[in-house]
């Protein structure tokens, strides 16, 4: 994703600040969610996938640094700005040991903000770019050894024969076709990469039962990475998976986010 179309939460619970940092940036081109408490804003991050956040220290229910600690936890790669209108050196010293980027004072600076945005995605881009091109290899080798070995199913599902009733898995409103991997649901079709379809032929398999990042990548694509890279990994097949089968991205239906655990395909 280009900078200029990078998607940013926003998390303050003064509706007014929201509405003008979101103008702010969206001037510059760049997509703005907002949420006006943590609760909302778990709820946008599970669902979607942020270059940026930006949280107020101070909240109701719960404040901007639990909230920081549960976003470090869940994607440790995104960089977190805080704001506040009252800042101190302990609570700016407290927010860079609980891992945000940067700490800004309230009311905001316009031109402040859209270059410490600018800087601070420039300086992600390269390492997204990266795990990028990596995953498109993996797509790319998956295709290949699809072309050059075709499957009587995919990988991880046993298919004792090659009649009509082993090419297909189904389960609830889900049906998969192996040998074109290829989804039908509720009268939709959608053909998947290779990769992205052995995701939700897991998830399929375990439905609805949840499946561990770990497992999710182990049973998807042959190869065991710590918790922590399985979970970038997935996070960009569900990704793709929501894209191809929910009609709102911000509320998925069927991919489901399991917190601390990994996802599960409600069928």
């Amino acid at each position: 994703m280009t900078q200029q179309g990078a998607s940013i939460l926003i998390v303050d619970d003064e509706q007014n600040l929201r509405r003008s940092l979101s103008l702010i940036l969206q001037r510059e081109g760049y997509q703005v969610t907002t949420a006006g408490n943590a609760a909302e804003a778990m709820r946008y991050l599970e669902a979607g996938e942020f270059q940026l956040a930006f949280l107020d220290i101070k909240m109701p229910e719960k404040d901007g640094m639990s909230l920081l600690a549960d976003i470090r936890e869940a994607y440790p790669s995104m960089p977190v700005f805080i704001l506040t209108a009252h800042a101190t050196l302990d609570s700016a010293m407290q927010a860079v040991r609980g891992g945000a980027k940067d700490y800004l004072l309230k009311p905001i600076d316009p031109e402040v903000i859209v270059r410490r945005v600018r800087e601070t995605l420039e300086d992600q881009r390269l390492p997204r770019r990266r795990k990028e091109i990596t995953s498109q290899l993996h797509e790319l080798l998956d295709e290949l050894q699809h072309i050059e070995h075709p499957p009587e199913g995919a990988q991880g599902v046993e298919h004792a024969s090659s009649s009509e009733e082993a090419r297909y898995l189904q389960r609830g409103i889900f049906t998969l076709d192996l040998p074109l991997r290829e989804v039908t649901w509720e009268d939709r079709t959608a053909q998947l990469p290779p990769s992205t379809f052995n995701f939700l032929v897991s998830l399929l398999r375990h439905a609805p039962e949840p499946v561990a990042y770990q497992t999710l990548v182990r049973e998807s694509q042959g190869y065991d990475l710590s918790r922590a890279e399985a979970r970038e990994l997935a996070r960009g097949h569900v990704h793709e998976l929501r894209k191809a089968l929910e009609p709102d991205l911000k509320h998925p239906r069927y991919v489901v986010t399991v917190r601390d655990v990994g996802y599960r395909l409600i069928a």
